[in-house]
């Protein structure tokens, strides 16, 4: 069986090959790439992968095929053109070098990890065989689209920066692209056979779009760090909150900065830290005219309510520095306005870090309320902080949530156990024509 994968980035282990940098993003291919190499003659599946570059990228800039062809660990991998910076465009062209891609290869099932991009869209229509077409739920854009502005007051809303007015991107606009976007996710879905997802939240989406595609369980494993070490609570930075990412509006940053003159009241040693990219950089000329709305506006916040010393922006970690820092914290919060199932949430589970979070999308379907983490109701701030209070006084609690979310964790996100439902998958589907 030949399995072609479309992916939105480039896999680990084929950038190393390339001596490139690579994405921490979507780190569960890597695993499941690894173990369909190194089975692939007792699972008779040839794998062969896919990803988008940009036009300015090297590897395309100077070539006129519709894609470049490479190899590594005997993976066959094609490289195509997108405008990646601008994913809310669709470019029917792109059909013409995937259709090139899947005549090269000529694959039995087309696994399209995610809808986010457009990339999805064009290959479900370059492919034409639903039956054969598996999509991976991660993200929904069009579910995104609806609670974008996480309730930002519309005098936030509306506001531009310099940066925004420059690149057609202020938070009004951002919203209409995450529309857009959705509207392509949708087409994609109604195009395809099979669906891949883990929560009753990314079922009943998906369900709604196209009730005749068959839906397939299946969880994800997650980057191998986060199996190696456990959260100890004698090793932790004391009041210490950790955020994986903070820098649009869903993901909710505005309401821990809303949430932290009381804490702090209460707990004067806490500490916030934020991973991703550092969207309140404002000390440099360059960084001012780079600042979005949105960062301007969380820059406010941390100013007027003297905050500086409280919040600390790490940018962007590799998966062995967000481990480290993980194992520091005192509590992992997901303060989003929308998730399916957040691999951070997952990953802080895996170490055993007290998980606080909001309750939306399928994170209920992750952890179970006051047994493996504390669930609260999204957008409420007063919730949140006596959830975090709960944690910050109680080392009781903080120990049993972790022996918990650990134990649940180590199910969810087993590699062997995710790799074999993989494979019953793509057997199910290659029986099935």
């Amino acid at each position: 069986m030949k399995v072609l994968w479309l992916c939105n980035i480039m896999i680990p282990f084929i950038a190393k090959s390339l001596k490139q940098n690579f994405m921490v993003k979507e780190g569960w291919l890597s695993g499941l790439s690894e173990q369909l190499i190194k089975h692939s003659e007792e699972n008779n599946i040839t794998l062969a992968i896919c990803f988008p570059a940009s036009e300015n990228c090297g590897f395309v800039k100077w070539d006129d095929a519709l894609f470049v062809k490479n190899r590594t660990q005997g993976v066959d991998y094609y490289i195509f053109r997108e405008d990646t910076v601008h994913p809310e465009i669709y470019d029917a062209s792109m059909e013409d070098g995937l259709r090139e891609i899947i005549a090269d290869f000529d694959p039995d099932i087309v696994h399209i990890f995610g809808t986010e991009f457009p990339h999805a869209l064009a290959m479900v229509k370059a492919w034409g065989q639903p039956k054969r077409t598996l999509i991976g739920i991660q993200g929904l854009c069009s579910e995104i689209a609806k609670v974008y502005m996480a309730g930002l007051p519309y005098s936030v809303q509306k506001k531009r920066t310099f940066r925004d007015i420059l690149k057609k991107d202020g938070l009004q606009q951002q919203q209409q692209k995450f529309v857009q976007r959705g509207k392509n996710e949708i087409e994609a879905i109604k195009l395809t056979g099979h669906i891949t997802g883990r929560t009753d939240f990314d079922r009943e989406v998906t369900a709604k779009i196209n009730p005749n595609a068959r839906y397939h369980f299946m969880n994800e494993t997650l980057r191998d760090e986060f199996y190696q070490d456990c959260w100890n609570i004698d090793k932790i930075e004391r009041y210490s909150i950790f955020l994986s990412q903070g820098n649009y509006p869903i993901k909710g940053l505005h309401y821990v900065l809303e949430a932290l003159p009381e804490i702090i009241e209460k707990y004067p040693q806490t500490k916030i830290y934020i991973a991703g990219d550092i969207i309140t950089a404002n000390d440099t000329l360059k960084d001012k005219i780079k600042i979005s709305g949105y960062g301007k506006y969380l820059l406010k916040m941390i100013k007027d309510n003297e905050l500086e010393k409280n919040v600390v922006f790490l940018g962007n970690q590799q998966a062995g520095r967000m481990c480290a820092r993980l194992l520091k914290t005192h509590v992992f919060l997901c303060p989003s306005a929308i998730e399916n199932s957040p691999n951070s949430v997952g990953e802080a589970m895996l170490l055993g870090v007290p998980v606080v979070s909001a309750d939306v999308g399928g994170v209920h379907n992750l952890l179970s309320d006051r047994k493996e983490g504390l669930l609260y109701t999204a957008a409420d701030v007063k919730q949140m902080q006596a959830a975090i209070y709960k944690i910050f006084a109680d080392d009781k609690l903080a120990m049993s949530l972790s022996t918990n979310a650990r134990l649940r964790a180590e199910k969810t996100h087993d590699a062997k156990t995710n790799y074999l439902r993989l494979l019953e998958i793509y057997h199910e589907i290659d029986r099935s024509f």
